[in-house]
């Protein structure tokens, strides 16, 4: 019976920190792989940094764009874009221009 006393007494005083321990690694583990965890965190940030690039990107292609339709409005025509746009519209040349056509897919 005194071993069976004492089997209980230290299952009793070690089953508070097997516990702890036991709790400290299940949040550990979704600190690191859960949800709202350190892998999916960095993984967000990637897809920030990379959504990012891809505004710089457009918003360049953006601000290319609206200067080259700036350059068309009645007030500030520039006759050169208009004549480059004309000829890129109807298809026209003159008889002594060699035409280079351009690949759209660069």
């Amino acid at each position: 019976m005194n071993i069976n006393h004492e089997i209980r007494k230290r299952v009793r005083a070690s089953a508070g920190p097997i516990f702890g321990i036991l709790i400290a690694a299940y949040f550990s583990y979704h600190l690191v792989e859960g949800d709202r965890g350190l892998f999916a965190y960095l993984k967000l940030q990637h897809q920030i940094n990379k959504a990012e690039a891809e505004y710089q990107v457009t918003e360049m292609e953006r601000a290319r764009l609206e200067k080259r339709v700036s350059l068309l409005r009645p007030e500030n025509l520039d006759l050169d874009m208009l004549e480059e746009r004309a000829r890129e519209v109807l298809g026209l040349a003159h008889p002594d221009e060699i035409v280079i056509y351009e690949n759209p897919e660069k």
